[in-house]
């Protein structure tokens, strides 16, 4: 441990690093005992991220959040006999005072966006583990939870409000920021808590927020305790939480230790065991490589254990999921992710059966529920993503997947000249078809894909498990185009050519409205819906203007607003 964390720190002035470890938090605390755990919000005012502001009243930045998000998947890995996470601040009287000002007022637009994006995926994350993990969160409001402190309490499953006169939730970023709430706040507080329309306008139009009974009447949290009672109150509804979640059988053991991904980075590339990312900024591409197992899988849910972090579908996912993350906040200027993959393509479909045949093994479901979010995060990344089927790829299964979040697919025909290596091949898998791998409409990615097209889903399924040369996939539709080694080269080299000569915000734009075919959910209406109209606004004077609400925070003067409606 502390050798990964010596390494980590000798790549801090890198960029932003999203890998951490318990032993390293500055803001959050995790205690577990037994089947209860604690997670504590204690936020270092000196220890900002980007410098210049101080996190008082446990404001967070990126760096609180990037701690918070390890922490969520920490228990689902190493403590999966918790069963009731309870979510508290180490302040006296304040919960969280929401995303720090000072740092929204000085960051650049990326950053903010990115920022509340990433927040967005971790507050998911507690929701998931709920839904899937059986690990329930309590949050306890001791105190203030304004704007993100009150959208943290939101993604809780249960939320405990003390009642002595001045605590209170809100919702304050309009009427104090001319912001929205970036977290999904809005959309949890009508879809989620189902508060009335017109009381939702009434709180998030009040500076001064919502408190006690009223809290409760409107549903904005579930039960306020007076200060007195309040830890007994607590401890009451974290036993009955527990004691309502069936045990499961396979979380008798222990859980396995995730040591950060190591990961060696040079001035135009990041390698990690399974996963290469070469950069060619001059053309502002990234291309990631992923490769495939080494050997066939384990031979038994025991063994899996005993490769815990090691095991390489798990490993893979880590790897990928950092891999997309440095991406999106240090190399902004990359317009493209390529994606390739290398291997034996009936490996990686044996090491994805495998895993499913171990349905109701914890560490399995949870490698399955890892590849779903981890799959997700790229499906919400802001580059154009284009994925290159070659010969010696193995995109099987859930690699497959990489080809249907793409927005384009070029597969080759047969081999290049001098290259020995076999003709590229796709291979579905169950995970492809069942939903597992789901995207955040909740449908499967080729669901979406055919979604005029029932009878071409059909075909694909009965494809499944069988090799499909370039030919065939691009008949059943799985891939943009079957290319020859003639057209190849000058394909590609035109498709990603013309993707940098086009306006970034223009092409960000259209791939989000391309991507989420389908139902809306709660989740696709917080990142598009949600995330399209705060990065208008974000950009917008009245906001960040030198005049505007964000900028003149804290000064005493009041914002100047344009009047106009747009």
């Amino acid at each position: 441990m502390a050798e990964a964390a010596e390494k980590l720190g000798n790549e801090a002035d890198q960029g932003i690093d999203f890998r951490t470890e318990p032993a390293r938090y500055r803001h959050w605390k995790l205690a577990v005992e037994g089947e209860i755990a604690t997670l504590t919000m204690d936020v270092d005012e000196k220890g900002g991220l980007l410098g210049g502001y101080e996190l008082k009243l446990n404001s967070y930045d990126l760096g609180v959040d990037i701690e918070l998000a390890d922490a969520i998947e920490r228990l689902r890995f190493e403590h999966p006999q918790v069963k009731v996470v309870v979510l508290k601040s180490g302040k006296d009287r304040v919960f969280c005072a929401g995303a720090n000002i000072r740092m929204l007022a000085g960051a650049t637009h990326a950053h903010k966006v990115n920022f509340c994006k990433f927040t967005n995926e971790t507050r998911n994350a507690i929701e998931d583990a709920s839904a899937n993990s059986d690990q329930k969160y309590l949050c306890v409001v001791n105190g203030t939870a304004a704007g993100g402190g009150y959208e943290l309490a939101l993604a809780c499953d249960h939320i405990m409000l003390v009642d002595d006169g001045s605590a209170a939730v809100s919702l304050p970023e309009l009427p104090l920021l001319a912001v929205l709430p970036g977290t999904g706040g809005l959309t949890r507080v009508t879809d989620k808590r189902k508060v009335r329309r017109d009381r939702a306008d009434v709180f998030c139009t009040t500076e001064e927020g919502v408190k006690g009974k009223r809290a409760v009447e409107w549903r904005l949290v579930d039960e306020a305790a007076p200060r007195s009672k309040l830890d007994d109150a607590v401890a009451a509804r974290a036993k009955a939480l527990a004691q309502a979640i069936e045990p499961h059988k396979s979380k008798a053991g222990q859980g396995i230790a995730l040591p950060p991904v190591a990961r060696k980075r040079t001035a135009d590339s990041n390698e990690y065991r399974y996963v290469s990312v070469e950069f060619a900024r001059e053309n502002r591409l990234a291309t990631v490589t992923l490769r495939g197992p080494d050997g066939p899988p384990p031979a038994s849910a025991d063994a899996m254990l005993r490769e815990g972090a090691n095991f390489w579908l798990l490993q893979l996912a880590r790897e990928l999921d950092d891999a997309i993350l440095d991406i999106r906040l240090n190399e902004l200027e990359v317009a493209t992710i390529i994606f390739k993959s290398v291997g034996d393509p009936q490996l990686v479909l044996a090491h994805n059966i495998f895993v499913e045949q171990q349905n109701d093994h914890w560490l399995a479901r949870e490698i399955r529920l890892k590849w779903r979010r981890v799959l997700k995060r790229v499906d919400m990344t802001s580059r154009s993503l284009v994925t290159l089927i070659e010969p010696g790829s193995c995109f099987a299964a859930t690699l497959a997947e990489l080809i249907f979040a793409a927005d384009r697919s070029y597969m080759l025909i047969g081999q290049l000249a001098g290259d020995n290596r076999p003709p590229a091949t796709i291979i579905l898998g169950d995970a492809n078809c069942s939903g597992d791998l789901a995207m955040s409409n909740g449908w499967s990615r080729l669901r979406t894909r055919f979604l005029g097209e029932p009878d071409a889903l059909h075909r694909a399924e009965e494809a499944i498990g069988r090799p499909l040369d370039a030919e065939q996939a691009e008949e059943l539709g799985l891939i943009t185009a079957a290319l020859d080694d003639i057209d190849w080269d000058d394909e590609v080299r035109l498709l990603l050519e013309e993707r940098a000569s086009f306006s970034p915000d223009g092409l960000t734009g259209m791939e989000a409205n391309l991507r989420f075919a389908g139902p809306e959910t709660m989740e696709t209406k917080i990142f598009a819906r949600l995330t399209a109209w705060q990065n208008w606004i974000f950009q917008r004077p009245n906001a960040v203007g030198p005049d505007g609400a964000l900028t003149r925070y804290g000064s005493g003067q009041k914002p100047n607003f344009d009047l106009k409606r747009v």
